[in-house]
């Protein structure tokens, strides 16, 4: 039995671990309210960083990360992209390559499509106005005629030249103001004139002559070739149905790797040992679809040219869906029986 001593000593025990275990309870509940209060002030400082943050910046959105900042300029780069390439195809126009129609808006407001049969560019120099005046004169028509060979044969006959390298000189004027007279040239502004250039001519009156008029067919011809038109239209109304035609007096030739041959190409050493040229249109006179010019018109900028304009012409459709139409009728020089046109 316990003495009356003991039983003193454990109450007391007992009674201090009462004390402790309180004043425990008050030091945990004062940290807890201590760490509560400064969460609450770190989340009221952050919100009121943000708030001041949108009223500087004028936004009305919550801050953003690094990352999701590129991630919005990355966006928005691809949303130009995108926009670029619809743009680009809204500027082609034809089935085979690329789809674009053009239209044309009718003083009501409606919208109508009106395609020309052909555009013909004729290249043309410097100093050969006696050759365009006998090129009026033959098949060509000027003034009220032109316009009617347009609206009732559908069909845009244009003198091609670039500018002189001299901006703005006589050569200059003087094309300036035969046209103000005719009204029949297309003036390639970009184009500085000049024979060793006369592929990147043809090249631009291609892109050009697409990107303006919305036609079945555009052909080159050179300012000293005469044309039948009659028979032309009639002959290109046969191949109305295939998209991606290439129609001319098919040939190949030599290539010369001699510098001092009229006929001299720089990188004849592409064409291969046997150093002939893959089959291409005679110069003289050649005829593309409107898939085939659009083409052309979209990759102007990388479409590599040769020395001579019929082979570079033909270098860009080797690789390509497009059917090489061989067409006796354009063989210029040969004066067959039924052709086309007629070399003087």
């Amino acid at each position: 039995m316990q003495s009356r001593g003991s039983s003193n000593r454990l109450s007391g025990l007992a009674f201090r671990s009462r004390i402790w275990a309180l004043m425990l309870s008050m030091f945990a509940t004062m940290a807890a309210i201590y760490v509560a209060g400064r969460l609450w002030q770190d989340a009221q400082s952050r919100v009121f960083l943000i708030k001041e943050l949108d009223r500087i910046t004028g936004q009305g959105q919550s801050a953003i990360s690094v990352d999701d900042t590129l991630k919005v300029i990355a966006c928005r780069e691809q949303q130009k992209k995108l926009s670029a390439l619809e743009m680009e195809l809204a500027a082609a126009r034809q089935e085979g390559f690329v789809s674009k129609h053009l239209t044309k808006t009718k003083t009501d407001g409606t919208s109508s499509r009106k395609r020309l049969l052909a555009v013909i560019g004729i290249l043309t120099q410097f100093g050969s106005k006696n050759k365009r005046d006998a090129v009026r004169k033959a098949w060509m028509s000027s003034g009220a005629a032109l316009k009617k060979l347009e609206d009732d044969k559908g069909i845009i006959i244009r003198f091609v030249i670039g500018r002189s390298p001299n901006r703005g000189d006589s050569l200059d004027r003087d094309i300036d103001s035969e046209n103000r007279q005719t009204n029949d040239f297309m003036i390639l502004d970009n184009h500085a004139e000049a024979p060793e250039e006369n592929s990147k001519k043809t090249k631009l009156f291609f892109a050009h002559a697409a990107d303006t008029w919305d036609a079945e067919f555009y052909a080159k011809v050179n300012d000293d070739v005469y044309v039948n038109i009659d028979a032309l239209g009639a002959m290109l109304g046969a191949y109305l149905d295939k998209p991606r035609v290439y129609i001319g007096c098919m040939k190949s030739g030599e290539v010369f790797s001699e510098p001092t041959h009229k006929w001299y190409e720089p990188d004849w050493w592409k064409f291969g040992d046997g150093k002939s040229y893959f089959r291409h249109a005679s110069g003289e006179m050649f005829v593309i679809s409107q898939a085939v010019a659009q083409f052309i018109s979209i990759n102007r900028a990388i479409l590599r040219t040769y020395a001579h304009d019929d082979v570079s012409v033909g270098s860009w459709f080797i690789g390509l869906n497009v059917k090489h139409i061989d067409e006796s009728k354009f063989c210029c020089s040969s004066w067959s029986s039924g052709a086309i046109c007629a070399a003087v």
